[in-house]
């Protein structure tokens, strides 16, 4: 699988990161199984957040004996500095890792969230101690929803951080004001050498009904062609990499997507962006 730098970071991530919301709702031996396949792939990166049901709970063993293998990020959607650090201490208990290498601000998808966070007293201190304690190396933020990209270039003007991780995929990308907002955070990205990992990457909207299909709470693109299209449109920006999605049935496709990842000209590009309306955008 192909590796990008993530950014300042100086890791070369495979552009497949496997992301700890896949383990929802799993048991311990469907993990494992998982687990397999990430490292048969070469995947060399993992993403996990207490807010993902059990993942850190059935990571743990495999980063007990693995560590080294992957670099590994977390993140925290406390908002006080306080909070945020008690909630570090139960992640790392949890993983069985005395360190991280990226710790995360998760799902900061306001501008009111952001001025929480980075206020005195806010989540960011946590984050800031915990690098200056070696506890993680560097730090990031990440978010959701239609507005991310100006959040974060909003973030970047405040705080220097090592990553962000937000929504891109074509349909996304086919509405102007978001495609405008996110060319201007990947060039802020590209001046300040910040790693960039996008979510939702096969996002095709959101569920019809309450009926899920998969434990993704949007609904996700499931045939093989699709997510391969999907995986090489967002692949052909100028990003490191790609979370895969967060149901264990849909990591084999993306991992293959990700090992078969061809870029696609600008003309192939404008054909799926082109296709966009025949998808519901997922925010709105």
């Amino acid at each position: 699988m192909e590796k990008r730098r993530l950014g300042r970071t100086g890791h070369m991530s495979t552009i497949g990161i496997f992301g700890g919301a896949a383990f929802w709702d799993v048991s311990q031996e469907q993990a494992d199984e998982t687990m397999e396949l990430v490292i048969q792939s070469g995947i060399n990166h993992l993403d996990v957040a207490p807010q993902y049901g059990v993942a850190e709970e059935v990571l743990g063993p495999w980063l007990d004996k693995e560590r080294q293998r992957f670099f590994l990020g977390c993140k925290t959607m406390e908002r006080s500095q306080s909070a945020a650090w008690q909630d570090l201490e139960r992640s790392l208990l949890r993983l069985r890792t005395a360190d991280l290498d990226l710790y995360q601000l998760h799902a900061i998808t306001s501008m009111d969230e952001l001025d929480q966070v980075t206020k005195p007293g806010g989540a960011l201190a946590t984050l800031i101690a915990a690098r200056d304690q070696g506890i993680t190396r560097f730090l990031g933020i990440t978010g959701h929803g239609i507005n991310a990209p100006a959040v974060f270039i909003e973030a970047l003007s405040r705080f220097d951080f090592d990553c962000v991780m937000f929504p891109l995929n074509f349909i996304l990308y086919a509405i102007r004001a978001y495609r405008e907002r996110t060319e201007q955070l990947l060039q802020i990205c590209r001046q300040k050498d910040v790693g960039v990992m996008i979510i939702k990457s096969i996002a095709r909207g959101p569920y019809p009904t309450d009926v899920k299909s998969h434990t993704t709470w949007y609904l996700p693109f499931s045939s093989q062609a699709m997510i391969q299209k999907s995986v090489n449109f967002t692949l052909s920006q100028p990003v490191t990499g790609i979370c895969l999605a967060g149901d264990i049935r849909l990591t084999p496709k993306l991992i293959k997507a990700c090992q078969d990842f061809t870029p696609i000209n600008r003309e192939e590009q404008q054909e799926l962006l082109e296709s966009s309306d025949q998808y519901e955008n997922l925010f709105t």
